[in-house]
């Protein structure tokens, strides 16, 4: 299965990259590639249609919740999980009405990831 990593911040995407090839090969996930802002996201998105998105919410040029609804528009089956350094629950409720499967607030740990991304799976 394709992944998507959707996020402006370098240090969130060397975690995250670092925290998922450790159980990417349980999971039969692939890092098809990454962004770091909505626009980009969707040009990779059309290209590859991954089955899974990570998306930060606060990005320069198209944040993180257009670029949901666009992709739920793209793909309706698509899995995204919104990881953000928003902590308001509204964000999160917004995030989940618009498609997302999961939000996890930053700063996040592998044991975090990994369990959100055991329960997408089963």
């Amino acid at each position: 299965m394709k992944l998507l990593i959707v996020d402006d911040s370098n240090i969130s995407v060397v975690i995250l990259k670092g925290a998922i090839q450790k159980f990417a090969s349980k999971l039969d996930l692939e890092i098809i590639g990454q962004a770091e802002n909505g626009i980009q996201a969707l040009e990779i998105f059309k290209k590859e249609m991954p089955d899974f998105v990570t998306m930060d919410v606060n990005m320069p040029e198209m944040d993180g919740l257009t670029a949901l609804d666009e992709m739920m528009k793209l793909k309706p089956d698509v899995k995204v999980i919104i990881i953000s350094g928003l902590s308001d629950k509204s964000t999160a409720l917004d995030a989940m009405e618009r498609g997302a499967v999961g939000f996890i607030q930053k700063p996040f740990t592998e044991d975090k990831l990994n369990a959100a991304f055991q329960k997408l799976l089963g």
